[in-house]
């Protein structure tokens, strides 16, 4: 490579900066620096402020000339490039340059990138959104020791200063593209186990789920419990309802407890059982028991409120209990909810 340079030096002052720069990171490179260490020594090669910024962990590093961390808000960048790595961009690398950029800059940020990308690499976090099922496992496992557990954490980019959500999900869309959604510029990481999808994230926005996802969402905290209240949730999504946070389920939550013989003995959740053997008559049950009114369940069904009526009467005498009245109400609903839980 030396013989290389000397050889092309006489050929172009540009071309042998060039190379200098690409033979200055190659030497970072092969010492195995980490990221404030690359910043530092960029920032001391560029003469000019340099940032590093991995999507990942929400982490911006920013080192002056004189090697110390760069102070004050940060100017504008006089230029920027991505970090790349399996043809995901993972973060952003930049300058911060009074005035404009010189013609080298483009050449110092391209290896810039490049180098953070192998050190992200190489230490982590995870290199995209899709994570190692094992350590995901290990995050929200109720067994595992707290030592282990933030030390899959950081492994997966995590702050330790940062609160994670647990999210439970059934899609047939990509796991990494749900994740991205809910959590844009935040921290999130995704696997399958099971036949579930589970999410970690800094973040939820609960709006940003597409459509024919389904997904419960546990409490941020711990890990182990906010997985234990995700899949809770998502036990409760339906249809109508597709994402349900657990701490909207209150009391409802308790349902999830009951042994799957004991509420399939119940009568009152063998009878929906047998009105859900009639598609129009289950989801008429269940827009009613949603609006506990019969006009804005016709509204609900697009159907005129004497053929909701006529079906609800048939309901009531399938069930056993008068639908107009609060108490039957409520054990339509509990029943509906049991029934839904089973799975069946």
């Amino acid at each position: 490579m030396e013989a290389l340079a000397v050889r092309l030096s006489g050929l172009d002052a540009h071309v042998d900066g060039a190379l200098r720069v690409i033979m200055f990171y190659d030497t970072l490179m092969r010492r195995r620096v980490d990221l404030p260490a690359l910043a530092r020594a960029s920032a001391g090669l560029g003469e000019c402020v340099a940032g590093i910024r991995l999507h990942g962990t929400g982490r911006t590093i920013r080192c002056a000339p004189d090697g110390g961390e760069a102070t004050g808000p940060p100017s504008p960048a006089s230029s920027s490039a991505p970090v790349t790595l399996d043809e995901e961009e993972i973060g952003t690398v930049w300058l911060e340059r009074p005035g404009p950029p010189v013609p080298l800059d483009e050449v110092l940020l391209d290896r810039l990138a490049i180098a953070a990308a192998a050190v992200a690499e190489r230490y982590g976090p995870e290199r995209t959104t899709m994570a190692d099922p094992a350590l995901v496992e290990l995050v929200i496992s109720p067994g595992t020791d707290e030592a282990a557990r933030t030390r899959a954490l950081r492994l997966l980019g995590f702050a330790a200063d940062l609160p994670v959500q647990v999210v439970a999900v059934r899609s047939r869309l990509p796991l990494d593209r749900v994740g991205g959604l809910i959590c844009p510029a935040r921290p999130v990481k995704a696997a399958p186990l099971g036949d579930v999808g589970v999410l970690l994230a800094t973040t939820v926005d609960r709006a940003a789920f597409p459509a024919g996802v389904h997904a419960g969402i546990g409490a941020a905290g711990g890990p182990d419990r906010s997985w234990e209240q995700a899949r809770t949730a998502l036990r409760f999504t339906t249809a109508r309802r597709p994402v349900v946070h657990h701490r909207e389920l209150g009391a409802l939550a308790l349902l999830a407890q009951v042994p799957r013989d004991t509420a399939r003995d119940n009568a009152d959740v063998a009878a929906v059982a047998r009105v859900a053997a009639v598609p129009e008559d289950l989801a008429t049950l269940e827009a009613y028991c949603a609006t506990g009114s019969l006009r804005r369940a016709a509204d609900l069904l697009h159907l005129h409120h004497s053929s909701v009526a006529r079906r609800l009467d048939q309901i009531a005498r399938t069930l056993g209990v008068e639908l107009t009245e609060p108490h039957g109400l409520l054990r339509a609903t509990l029943a509906l909810t049991t029934w839904r839980l089973l799975g069946d």
